[in-house]
């Protein structure tokens, strides 16, 4: 492992007085002898995006599934708001605001936005109906603040656009009040016109307060959205760096030869 501050066994440094919402301390997993993760910290503050970048098998999707409940870690801790959690299954993450967009956006393709919105936490009338008023009400209402352009309320998502789609499922995350979003490879697919749509709704959440750890593969994508940078190489993490220190050039180095650029570590921000 790259010997730079904030591996080991020491919590990441911090600005003073502010607590991030999330601390990945010293987390590993291994799966039939093999770590796809080995010691690895990360840490992630209020209103911002840190981008996480690697290889195809670095780890960095194995990483996000334990903040997000799918897998347990054999070892290490996550804190919110500076206490330990356990987060034994993906229900738990979300009961602590933890949301993830995964790169096929786990839509249902025959249902309209409200429904898609809803799916799984439906709101029931006292005779037991489903209330698709109140349920469309609220999707309407947080689709205006997230995305005021979008009006194909009662079409199924499987008309829209893919920026479309991406709105969609960033409003149900949005609405069930997650405070730390998980988006894999949220522009993949997308044109230039919906990436733009899909980068202003990010800024807007930032706005709003929420952490974002962004998986990407598209280094422009990252470095207009991201104000920190980590590398996985290998299931270790090769640094973490502030994206206005660095270069693209300095990033390719990270993620190909796992050589940290010649910048302070910034596992913290």
């Amino acid at each position: 492992m790259s010997n730079h501050a904030g591996s080991g066994h020491s919590p990441l440094p911090r600005p003073a007085g502010i607590t991030p919402l999330v601390e990945m301390r010293d987390i590993s997993i291994a799966f039939g002898g093999v770590k796809a993760v080995d010691d690895v910290s990360l840490n992630l503050f209020p209103g911002e995006v840190v981008g996480l970048l690697g290889h195809n098998g670095a780890g960095k999707s194995t990483l996000i599934k334990i903040l997000s409940g799918a897998y347990r870690a054999d070892s290490g801790q996550i804190l919110l708001d500076g206490k330990p959690v356990h987060l034994a299954s993906s229900r738990e993450a979300r009961r602590h605001k933890i949301e993830t967009i995964y790169q096929n956006l786990a839509l249902a393709d025959n249902l309209d936005a409200a429904a898609n919105l809803f799916l799984g936490r439906e709101l029931v009338r006292w005779d037991g109906l489903l209330d698709d008023a109140a349920m469309e009400s609220a999707t309407r209402k947080v689709m205006n603040r997230l995305n005021p352009n979008f009006t194909r309320f009662h079409e199924p998502v499987s008309a829209l656009s893919g920026g479309q789609r991406q709105s969609v499922a960033i409003a149900r995350a949005v609405h069930f009040n997650a405070r730390i979003l998980i988006m894999d490879e949220p522009t993949a697919a997308l044109g230039v016109q919906e990436t733009r749509m899909v980068a202003e709704l990010i800024q807007q959440l930032k706005r709003e307060g929420l952490g974002i750890f962004l998986i990407s593969h598209d280094m422009h994508d990252v470095f207009d959205l991201a104000d920190r940078l980590s590398v996985m190489k290998n299931g270790q993490l090769v640094g973490t760096v502030r994206t206005e220190d660095v270069t693209q050039d300095d990033v390719l180095g990270m993620i190909i030869l796992g050589k940290h650029p010649p910048v302070a570590d910034a596992g913290w921000l």
